[in-house]
């Protein structure tokens, strides 16, 4: 890890948030290591550990991410748009992953079964995936994090295809 004050303030805490089977974590894994960041994801935050599908308490999950949103150098993806909004007032970049829900869903289908996931939720994650346009009233939604991306006004940006986010981490690691 780098040390705090070798890291740019603009790349200092990076929260990366998109749909199921976006790239949010082959976008994190290629950014936090060369960046020392601390690289967090949010899935092992919100789920009780080792029980895929069985959530943590919200108020403990919240008040995990003000703690980790509270420290000096991270990196954070997730699908939680709740949980981006927690993070958001400490966050210098913003990248918001907005591929078309084909893509996250052929994604999803090419990794298969994760994590102790059963066939039955598995079918659940696709079907939940497929429907992140139309989902409404709901954190974890296009709406939602077009309202967060919008909101924000640090360094941020929005990437519609696999191309945009490989030139992206190439030219973000550069500067």
């Amino acid at each position: 890890m780098k040390e705090q004050s070798d890291i740019p303030a603009a790349s200092r805490r990076i929260v990366i948030m998109g749909n199921g089977g976006s790239g949010k974590t082959w976008l994190a894994l290629r950014l936090a290591e060369p960046l020392g960041l601390r690289l967090v994801h949010l899935d092992d935050v919100h789920w009780e550990p080792g029980r895929y599908g069985i959530a943590r308490d919200r108020a403990v999950v919240h008040e995990d991410v003000r703690t980790l949103a509270a420290g000096e150098a991270w990196l954070i993806e997730g699908v939680y748009g709740r949980y981006v909004d927690i993070a958001l007032p400490r966050t210098t970049a913003l990248i918001w992953l907005d591929l078309s829900e084909d893509e996250c869903v052929a994604n999803i289908m090419r990794r298969g079964i994760q994590g102790g996931e059963s066939q039955e939720s598995f079918d659940g994650l696709v079907k939940w995936v497929s429907e992140y346009r139309i989902r409404k009233n709901n954190w974890n939604s296009f709406d939602a994090y077009l309202k967060l991306y919008e909101s924000f006004s640090g360094q941020k940006a929005r990437l519609t295809s696999r191309d945009e986010i490989d030139a992206y981490a190439k030219s973000f690691l550069r500067s």
